[in-house]
């Protein structure tokens, strides 16, 4: 009988992060930041903002150190606490480029050939993608596990980034015979609120990639921004329901019923008993004034640190130095474990 697999018995950490690449949204934060502030108060929590991502594509190198205080600003209005938790950019920690490329030569060229959402983003134009777009999840294994991430809240289409972090982890353990060293990073599956959709296409996530304004809520949008964006929302020529077996073939009903479900803490039931047989004249003004008097401090709080880029660079700063002191001696051992000279 083979032995069972030595299991990582290290400390419990819950990484997670969001690119510096446009204001974040209502997605963003039904989706992940409302979960982030529920996980700082019973986790270990990293929080990341990655900006090495972000440059795989291209970046305005002078509006880049605004768009990453933009995103700490998201986090910190939304409850994120730096007490409570590391809130860091990720260019300011060495350890996540260094353990990329030492994962780099564990990965295998046809595991990141399987990624699709390589082959989502780069469609036909594969060839003109940079090389570091083609190794993104590379780099996202190492971002996780340069703190011994053990969990990670992701959605839908993150599960095989993660999946690869797992393969990675696991086979640096054998190749190097260190069973445990690394975790087996467990995906966290983030609430009812963790797929918004667009308000213009009930059938496309909300982006901050998206053209079209009208086709998110912006954390930064006041209330006129976000009542008038709901107003607007692309819906049918039906009225609401009665259950939500209906709302299967309505994917914009159904994307406005689950914001009000995922900002009130209501059931999707609950609101069509509530609205059923009411048209949007009735049911798009009372989502409207529900998200208003939800996102209204959040929106007030980030204006508050956007208009003090220190205090927020102080946090920054500080994050990164804690994010160091976790992730440096890891690096450390990985360096000693694969054979690297040293004094």
């Amino acid at each position: 009988m083979s032995e069972k697999p030595v299991e990582y018995s290290g400390p419990q950490r819950v990484f997670s992060g969001v690119q510096p690449s446009g204001d974040l949204h209502l997605g963003n934060y039904l989706g992940a930041l409302k979960n982030w502030v529920a996980l700082q108060d019973e986790h270990d929590c990293v929080y990341c903002i990655v900006d090495l991502h972000a440059v795989t594509v291209w970046q305005d190198p002078r509006e880049l150190p605004n768009q990453t205080r933009n995103i700490a600003a998201a986090f910190l209005a939304s409850g994120v606490d730096p007490k409570k938790a590391i809130i860091y950019p990720q260019s300011r920690v060495k350890a996540h480029t260094e353990l990329a490329w030492y994962f780099n030569c564990v990965a295998r060229m046809g595991w990141l050939n399987r990624m699709t959402q390589f082959k989502d983003k780069a469609g036909k134009n594969s060839e003109k993608m940079s090389v570091g777009l083609f190794d993104y999840p590379v780099l996202q294994a190492a971002d996780i596990l340069a703190f011994k991430g053990t969990h990670v809240p992701v959605g839908e289409d993150q599960k095989q980034h993660l999946e690869l972090s797992r393969d990675i982890a696991a086979k640096f353990n054998n190749d190097f015979d260190v069973p445990g060293f690394f975790p087996q990073p467990e995906p966290i599956i983030q609430g009812p609120g963790a797929r918004i959709m667009s308000l213009r296409d009930g059938t496309n996530k909300m982006s901050k990639s998206d053209p079209s304004d009208n086709s998110r809520i912006n954390l930064t949008d006041d209330a006129d921004a976000i009542s008038k964006k709901i107003r607007k929302a692309k819906t049918d020529a039906g009225v609401i329901p009665e259950t939500t077996e209906e709302l299967a073939e309505r994917p914009e009903v159904k994307n406005l019923v689950g914001i009000y479900a995922a900002i009130s803490g209501k059931s999707k039931a609950d609101i069509l008993t509530e609205y059923a047989g009411q048209g949007f004249g009735v049911f798009k003004p009372a989502l409207a004034d529900l998200t208003v008097e939800h996102m209204a401090p959040i929106t007030d709080l980030m204006k508050r640190y956007l208009s003090a880029p220190d205090e927020i660079d102080a946090i920054l700063s500080a994050g990164a130095d804690a994010a160091s002191e976790i992730a440096t001696p890891i690096v450390a051992d990985v360096r000693d474990i694969m054979g690297f000279w040293k004094v």
